[in-house]
């Protein structure tokens, strides 16, 4: 999965803006030196933190949260090509389903995934009008001390993953709580209607 967040960033970034990125983070040893194409867990989530505080200090605050956000939608694209086999896309039980059960089916199909092949305590949970995604674990905060929500990429991701399960529709995915800013988990809600 960190082979997959760097091949992202370095397609939103370029290959010399990912560089400053990783300069700035410390992370020099990962400059043209990305970690191996495995499913071991070679990739700490401190590293995840640095890379995601040192966009925010490089790019400013809010053009930071855009290009994490463009990273994760990118993070999922790469995602299906590494991992389409374990999730629910080729089933045609699944392309049947109603949306809104496309959604919470997906959703806990992409949760599965994040608990078994990485660190993060991910689950789902659902109401009349959203689905929340709360991740307990969370690498994209991880170290960091904001005063606003920060995982952007795993908003990016979400959206990108709704996006494809519902076929081109946008849905709205808010994170609401975040461990960056002292909360007890990540939260991020979204909307069951899509907008258009």
């Amino acid at each position: 999965m960190g082979r997959i967040l760097l091949l992202a960033m370095e397609e939103v970034l370029g290959r010399s803006g990912l560089n400053a990125v990783l300069r700035l983070a410390g992370l020099d040893h990962l400059i043209g030196d990305y970690p191996p194409n495995t499913f071991d867990r070679g990739f700490p989530f401190e590293h995840l933190g640095e890379i995601h505080d040192s966009l925010d200090r490089l790019y400013g605050a809010k053009s930071g949260r855009g290009l994490a956000w463009r990273a994760g939608r990118i993070c999922f694209k790469y995602g299906m090509q590494e991992f389409a086999p374990n999730l629910a896309d080729g089933n045609l039980a699944f392309r049947l389903l109603p949306l809104r059960m496309k959604v919470i089916t997906g959703a806990n199909a992409l949760t599965d995934l994040f608990n078994r092949h990485s660190d993060q305590v991910v689950h789902v949970s659902e109401d009349a009008d959203r689905v929340w995604w709360h991740v307990e674990r969370c690498p994209v905060c991880w170290g960091r001390h904001t005063e606003a929500p920060c995982c952007h990429l795993a908003v990016g991701l979400i959206q990108e993953s709704l996006y494809w399960v519902s076929g081109g529709r946008s849905f709205m995915v808010e994170e609401i709580h975040c461990c960056g800013r002292g909360d007890s988990s990540c939260s991020i809600q979204v909307t069951r209607e899509p907008l258009d």
